[in-house]
């Protein structure tokens, strides 16, 4: 750490001096000119950006299927704008990997693409993009999506079962946009200008959208079960109903309470969110209890669909967690 004085020039205006080192380390000379970045009582100081996409290549000769799409997201995630992916020669295989990864991605396409590399460039600035539109969305897809599963393994509907599985891919699509966002504002502080939230607004809202990516992970498990069973007797499902209302209700309040601005209103409403998760979690053993007086193989299908649900509410109970911080007093 180093330390300056600031000083007065002129009679009104505050100066102060850079460092050396880091002046040189970032070409940093007489004339050039650098970017402030206020951010509650820090001010930010950055070498003044060029317009530039930042560009990164990959070696993809041993990757194929699915590793080679996680391999193409993570780089999306990571904050790449343009993707080089290159071999000695690109297979059939491998280009069906590439577009099915640039698909699940927000923006993603491919730009050009030869029998040797592909090129993929992400066509949105930050600009445009938004997390609080993004977990909102990812709100409704996500509950639309739980109650769905429940309502297709009740009225045993395997077309509305197959529905909800394919609707996971939008949340993901969403899920890998908000930690690419997140992952931009933390490396520079132009990015949390541009989307307009904090730092850790932005830690805030990419945590809660976590939660619900998960959610949604749990709603297509439990439409995959729904494809597994034929029927579900009415007592059962009476308390699976039960249980898909209280942890809807969770998520709901919960994340009402992320998005409210009023610190008072937010801390109340996630303290109730809190406190529902606690008679969800009794509630979920008795409809257990229940069901393991049915057919074994039916009893523990059912038994994973009430695993999901509580869990579903429990991923509600961590958002809450996440609006109180984002409420609490700042130190």
């Amino acid at each position: 750490m180093e330390t300056r004085k600031v000083q007065v020039t002129g009679g009104s205006t505050y100066t102060v001096s850079l460092p050396k080192t880091w002046a040189t380390d970032n070409g940093i000379s007489a004339g050039s000119v650098v970017e402030f970045y206020p951010e509650d009582d820090s001010l930010l100081l950055t070498p003044k950006a060029e317009e530039r996409r930042t560009e990164g290549t990959l070696d993809i000769t041993n990757l194929e299927g699915r590793e080679l799409m996680r391999a193409v997201m993570t780089m999306y995630v990571s904050g790449f704008d343009i993707i080089n992916l290159e071999t000695a020669r690109v297979t059939a295989s491998q280009r069906r990997a590439i577009r099915d990864a640039a698909q699940r991605l927000v923006g993603l396409e491919v730009i050009g693409e030869t029998s040797e590399h592909i090129i993929l460039q992400d066509l949105l600035d930050s600009s445009e993009l938004s997390i609080i539109n993004a977990i909102t969305r990812m709100r409704l897809v996500a509950l639309s999506m739980l109650n769905d599963a429940v309502t297709a393994l009740i009225e045993d509907d395997d077309d509305l079962a197959q529905d909800v599985i394919e609707r996971d891919d939008d949340v993901d699509r969403l899920w890998y946009m908000t930690s690419r966002v997140f992952r931009s504002v933390l490396r520079d502080p132009s990015t949390a200008t541009e989307v307009g939230l904090g730092r850790e607004v932005c830690f805030d809202y990419h945590s809660s959208a976590r939660q619900l990516e998960r959610i949604a992970d749990h709603a297509t498990k439990v439409a995959e079960h729904a494809l597994e069973l034929d029927a579900t007797p009415e007592e059962a499902a009476d308390g699976l109903q039960e249980l898909l209302a209280e942890a809807g209700n969770v998520t709901e309040t919960a994340m009402d309470a992320l998005l409210e601005d009023d610190s008072e209103r937010a801390t109340r409403l996630a303290n109730e969110a809190r406190e529902r998760v606690d008679e969800i979690d009794k509630r979920a053993r008795e409809v257990d209890k229940l069901i393991r007086e049915l057919d074994p193989q039916q009893a523990q299908l059912l038994g994973l669909v009430v695993d999901s649900l509580g869990r579903s509410a429990d991923y509600g109970g961590n958002i809450a967690e996440t609006a109180l911080q984002k409420a609490a007093p700042k130190p």
